[in-house]
């Protein structure tokens, strides 16, 4: 087995690439503390190794950023073991269900058409640029003409995430949906 490793935008983070399905078509998982991880398998063994500070489960890559004190060329490597032993023992990434339910969102039910379109322009014009820095970009409401959205995996705590958000994805979502009027970064 082959990993492939890509750099970010995020300087902590880096983007592992096993050449197989992560995640597949369930979607993403991303997991801030070892605490959280209990329901990944991958996300247990990553949180074991001393300086990782995030996993985020792509359908097809991991990314893995690591505490301040912690140095990439010492990390690297044992990251990469891990990764290869969980796919070579043929481990589940995932225990049960993905569990997504926690993901709510606040809208109102007379915007459900402007939520779609938004969706839509999410899916098919962001997701797919901000998973190939290893990311994701989950929507979590519309209210009052402001879109909240919140940042996984390599773009959350992105020294250039803010200015993504601001610049380019809610310039967009202004030009296609006239109904938004700012976009806002939200924690979890």
């Amino acid at each position: 087995m082959f990993i492939e490793t890509e750099a970010t935008p995020n300087p902590a983070t880096l983007k592992f690439l096993p050449g197989q399905d992560v995640m597949g078509a369930r979607g993403t998982a991303d997991f801030t503390s070892a605490e959280a991880a209990t329901r990944s398998p991958l996300a247990e063994a990553l949180f074991g190794l001393e300086g990782v500070a995030r996993v985020f489960l792509g359908s097809d890559f991991i990314t893995v950023t690591k505490a301040e004190s912690a140095d990439w060329q010492a990390l690297r490597p044992v990251v990469l073991g891990t990764i290869m032993e969980h796919a070579m023992a043929g481990r589940p990434v995932m225990l049960g269900q993905d569990d997504s339910g926690e993901e709510i969102e606040d809208t109102d039910p007379a915007d459900a058409e402007v939520v779609a379109q938004i969706k839509e322009l999410l899916d098919t014009r962001v997701r797919p640029a901000v998973a190939g820095d290893g990311g994701d970009i989950v929507f979590r409401g519309f209210r009052d003409g402001i879109v909240k959205l919140h940042m996984q995996g390599a773009c959350s705590g992105c020294p250039s995430s803010r200015a993504t958000l601001k610049h380019g994805v809610e310039n967009m979502l202004r030009h296609y949906v006239p109904e938004v009027v700012a976009v806002e970064q939200v924690e979890v």
